[in-house]
């Protein structure tokens, strides 16, 4: 249902880094870069479906949580290690939360902004 989200950086590079990094594991690549507005999606279709943008508006910090949709838990797992290996906060190590459905397995981890930014695998491993 969504087809698109923008989120606003303090320091756009650290965080151009820190998606390039961590949505690999997921088949995310950098699809746009115009500069200060940088786009991310999937090879096919080459459709930028996440956006990062310099800090611009509001008064303070409010937290996102954004979920990246991985194709495996294999590639939950992967995202999650390259994250912490990017210097990432672990907020939840990959694991099965029953409580959402039976087979939803997700890893949270904190951006460099500060967001909640999950991976997470709807199917049975």
């Amino acid at each position: 249902m969504l087809d698109h989200l923008a989120v606003q950086c303090a320091d756009l590079a650290a965080s151009a880094a820190f998606y390039d990094r961590v949505l690999a594991p997921l088949g995310g690549t950098r699809l746009v870069d115009f500069g200060e507005v940088i786009g991310y999606g999937n090879a096919s279709p080459p459709q930028p479906v996440f956006w990062l943008g310099p800090l611009s508006a509001g008064g303070g910090f409010r937290e996102s949580h954004i979920a990246f949709t991985a194709p495996s838990r294999t590639a939950v797992r992967a995202f999650f290690q390259t994250a912490v290996d990017a210097g990432a906060q672990i907020l939840h190590e990959p694991r099965t939360w029953p409580e959402y459905h039976s087979s939803y397995y997700g890893a949270f981890v904190r951006d460099p902004d500060g967001n909640n930014v999950e991976a997470v695998c709807h199917h049975p491993e």
